[in-house]
């Protein structure tokens, strides 16, 4: 009988496949980890609408049933690693902080998913300081991008990576969560840079940019499964996170176009 680890991602439907948590299931399984999934929200762009996000919230007491089976089918000993996407609403961030609490992983990677552009500003604002309150605390590993990392740090701009690497060592000391500060297309120069932090080390893990300097869909999705996936085959934090820069970007490299107005990484590349 076969027994691969297992990886559990709690996050959102996106309908084409491109992010989410159809994302972190491939991902998953191209690293030989079994997935299962607690959907937290549906999330379909609106191609007649400027390709905007429409939201729909999975009901509480739903998500809560999910994790209840998931947590009792597979024990802890097999099942030690969570990772978390976009959560939505504070009603979704309260059950899912509650499940964390009650079932403790070893890993838990947080992909802080800080804006939701299917909501109204208020709404978007409450749910991110919800997520910043209750679910990052719980944290072991977090992979902000360029905007999230501002915001957890408390930074007004990042444009080096001095200043990125200052705004992840803040981030860590807050949380305690390792860091895998995203800088992406959004700093200068010709390679891709993230800086990771620990309590130990402090490193800038680079890539050649690809895709013309655009934002690829899938992304960040994908980066912080791949790094719950090593975390699951037994990788320490920074291999993890530099196994999972190196997949991302070939992913990126052999990105699937579509009529949507982005691509979108391949898992399969």
């Amino acid at each position: 009988m076969h027994t691969p680890p297992v990886a559990l991602t709690i996050a959102g439907s996106e309908a084409t496949g491109g992010a989410g948590a159809q994302v972190d299931l491939k991902t998953f399984q191209q690293h030989g980890v079994f997935g299962c999934m607690a959907l937290t929200c549906i999330v379909s762009f609106d191609p007649q609408d400027d390709w905007n996000h429409r939201f729909v919230p999975v009901d509480p007491q739903v998500i809560t049933d999910q994790l209840e089976v998931i947590t009792t089918t597979y024990p802890p000993e097999q099942l030690r690693v969570a990772k978390i996407g976009m959560l939505g609403t504070p009603a979704t961030i309260g059950t899912v902080a509650e499940a964390l609490q009650q079932r403790q992983f070893e890993h838990v990677v947080l992909d802080p998913v800080l804006i939701c552009k299917g909501q109204e500003p208020g709404a978007a604002l409450d749910t991110d300081e919800a997520l910043k309150a209750q679910v990052l605390p719980l944290a072991t590993f977090v992979t902000p991008n360029h905007f999230e990392t501002m915001s957890l740090s408390g930074m007004d701009s990042i444009e080096t990576v001095e200043e990125l690497t200052e705004a992840a060592r803040r981030i860590h000391e807050s949380s305690g969560a390792i860091v895998l500060a995203k800088g992406g297309v959004h700093l200068p120069g010709d390679e891709a840079l993230d800086v990771y932090v620990d309590a130990e080390r402090t490193e800038v893990l680079a890539a050649p940019k690809l895709g013309d300097g655009a934002q690829v869909a899938g992304a960040g999705c994908t980066l912080a499964a791949a790094v719950a996936a090593r975390l699951a085959l037994g990788d320490d934090p920074f291999g993890a996170a530099k196994a999972a820069k190196e997949f991302v970007t070939r992913g990126i490299e052999g990105r699937l176009a579509s009529a949507a107005p982005f691509d979108v990484v391949w898992q399969g590349a």
